[in-house]
């Protein structure tokens, strides 16, 4: 199974000169690693070359890598229902740089990326409607990045003098803040502190 992804992926490298960088197969999986400004021209080759057929696409997900120079990764899923195969295929980019958008090849690329957008805030050169789609459209900021706050920037609630919904600032204690991040099953080292002084 490997041998024959690997085969399909030396053979996608071959037929689409420049575009995919790195072809790797990991789990039984195929990943293929193209360059941002290849990313149409390459689905477009999966989807009509009839050793490929990649027809469908699953999804479009992000995900954040905040010590990269590129922190934002683009990973499609694609299906073949005529071959039985899955193929994965992740683009870098950073928080400025636009990713062309593939709607002219899969029209549900639509969706996907403006949630991936909204999420993560990865730009979408040439989407036609690139708006948020889960969070409120005044919201602020990317709640899947890892530098955004658990607690969010505002709180939302029904105010029942106004009759609507208001937004305030998120206002937390400084003692909710501080977190030793250790093991919850082993317990903190200043809790085994405590332990040991009310022990002795």
């Amino acid at each position: 199974m490997a041998d024959t992804l690997e085969v399909l992926g030396e053979y996608v490298k071959s037929r689409v000169p420049g575009a995919v960088s790195l072809v790797k197969v990991n789990v039984g999986e195929l990943t293929l690693n193209p360059s941002r400004e290849q990313i149409v021209p390459l689905l477009t080759f999966l989807r009509d070359d009839p050793m490929c057929l990649f027809m469908q696409l699953m999804d479009i997900a992000g995900v954040d890598y905040p010590q990269r120079l590129e922190r934002f990764e683009v990973v499609y899923q694609l299906i073949s229902l005529k071959h039985n195969r899955r193929i994965r295929v992740k683009v870098m980019t950073d928080e400025k740089t636009p990713v062309p958008s593939v709607v002219s090849v899969f029209s549900s690329a639509g969706w996907y990326e403006r949630e991936v957008w909204d999420m993560y805030g990865v730009l979408f050169s040439g989407h036609p409607d690139l708006r948020r789609i889960i969070t409120d459209y005044g919201f602020d900021g990317h709640p899947q990045r890892k530098d955004f706050p658990l607690t969010g920037y505002v709180e939302m609630r029904y105010d029942n003098e106004q009759k609507r919904i208001v937004y305030e600032p998120v206002k937390l204690d400084q003692a909710y803040r501080n977190f030793d991040f250790e093991s919850p099953w082993e317990g903190s080292a200043s809790a085994a502190k405590a332990l040991e002084r009310k022990d002795g």
